[in-house]
């Protein structure tokens, strides 16, 4: 035995099987020699009365003195009851987030979390989280990896807020699973930045020219009956596009549309006359069970997004999408008088705080009410002046 300097260890001859050389002054420090020519330094101790070894880096990318101080700290840590062994190798094993998310979505979303989540998810995982932080063990992800992931996303708020959002459910999975320390989530601390909703109501001049255009469109074979319902019905009842597009005749009835789940889970929603009327008028397709057919003899209309395009486009809505036929139906009820906990009912609102987004509506109705008063009580009362 010797001291395992630098000079020595370039001096090594060549050996034809494999072997450890331990050094005469720190025990439990050695060189690892292989027939290949590589010498890796490694530190040995003891745990629970076995004997293991960790690899403290190949001679020649590290010194023999950096190896000689990593191995006094591993020895420091086993005196502490650590085992750097043991956790070497379970940081080799963890998941990178990519990994994480890709048992997240099988083992969690697919299970819990409806199909339109789930989509959400994936894609939010593939295009924005994964580019920037998936190869990071998830061990070892930390706050300012998340941070500067939020911090580079800050163009994009929406994007940025909802990628620190499945960051955050996957960390607390992964804390379930053995895989993080509990309450280590790193992405508390995160500050959401404010989100600028985009919210578009159609006014009554616009509601009349949509109208119009449909009407047109589907006189000139430009849309078939049913694209003309689901957009009618859309507006008419205030459901989502996936209620309308994916609507069976087994949940429609004289007064309501019965569905068995939606977003927010089952669902009645009142169904207007209008609405029934115009539903009258769908012919029913054998073994098709769907109201909102396609060209096709079986399913649903598979896009109306691609119909809506063209019909925005003629009737010089450009900017309105499809879901702001929802936004209408609700500020047509608030300025109307319906109050926020009927309408939450109606629209399958979780909570009020959702419909008390169109309660602004509701003041500009008030305030024009009160202009209305008050024109006519001066009026009576003469002038002021």
């Amino acid at each position: 035995m010797t001291k395992l300097t630098k000079r020595y260890v370039d001096s090594l001859p060549e050996v034809t099987v494999e072997r450890i050389l331990w050094d005469a002054e720190l025990s439990g420090f050695g060189l690892r020699v292989y027939p290949s020519g590589r010498k890796v330094y490694v530190v040995q101790y003891r745990m629970n009365g076995r004997t293991r070894r960790k690899n403290l880096g190949q001679h020649g990318v590290v010194t023999s003195e950096e190896a000689r101080r990593e191995a006094k700290l591993a020895q420091a840590d086993v005196a502490r009851g650590a085992d750097p062994s043991a956790e070497r190798k379970a940081r080799l094993r963890c998941p990178t987030i990519k990994e994480l998310g890709t048992r997240f979505l099988t083992d969690h979303v697919a299970l819990h979390c409806k199909p339109t989540t789930q989509y959400d998810y994936r894609n939010l995982l593939r295009g924005v989280v994964n580019p920037m932080l998936g190869s990071i063990k998830v061990s070892e992800i930390s706050f300012t990896d998340i941070q500067a992931f939020h911090l580079q996303r800050r163009e994009t708020p929406y994007q940025a807020n909802r990628g620190v959002m499945v960051l955050s459910k996957m960390l607390n999975l992964a804390e379930d699973w053995g895989l993080r320390p509990m309450n280590s989530n790193p992405t508390r601390r995160i500050k959401r930045y404010p989100e600028v909703e985009k919210k578009r109501y159609l006014d009554e001049t616009e509601q009349e020219r949509l109208g119009q255009v449909l009407a047109a469109m589907l006189r000139e074979g430009e849309i078939s009956l049913y694209v003309f319902a689901a957009f009618y019905l859309l507006l008419l009842t205030g459901c989502r596009l996936g209620e309308i597009q994916k609507l069976k005749w087994d949940y429609v009835t004289r007064t309501h549309l019965e569905l068995p789940d939606s977003k927010t889970g089952r669902r009645r929603i009142p169904l207007p006359r209008e609405a029934r009327d115009l539903l009258d008028t769908l012919h029913r397709r054998e073994g098709n069970p769907y109201v909102i057919i396609g060209s096709g003899n079986e399913g649903h209309h598979s896009d109306l997004q691609k119909p809506w395009r063209k019909i925005r486009t003629r009737a010089g809505l450009e900017d309105v999408r499809v879901h702001d036929l929802r936004h209408t139906y609700a500020s047509v009820a608030v300025t109307n008088g319906i109050d926020p906990f009927t309408l939450m009912k109606i629209l399958g609102h979780k909570n009020l705080t959702t419909t008390l987004r169109y309660a602004h509506l509701s003041d500009d109705a008030v305030q024009k009410a009160a202009g209305q008063i008050a024109g006519r009580l001066a009026a009576a009362m003469g002038n002021m002046a």
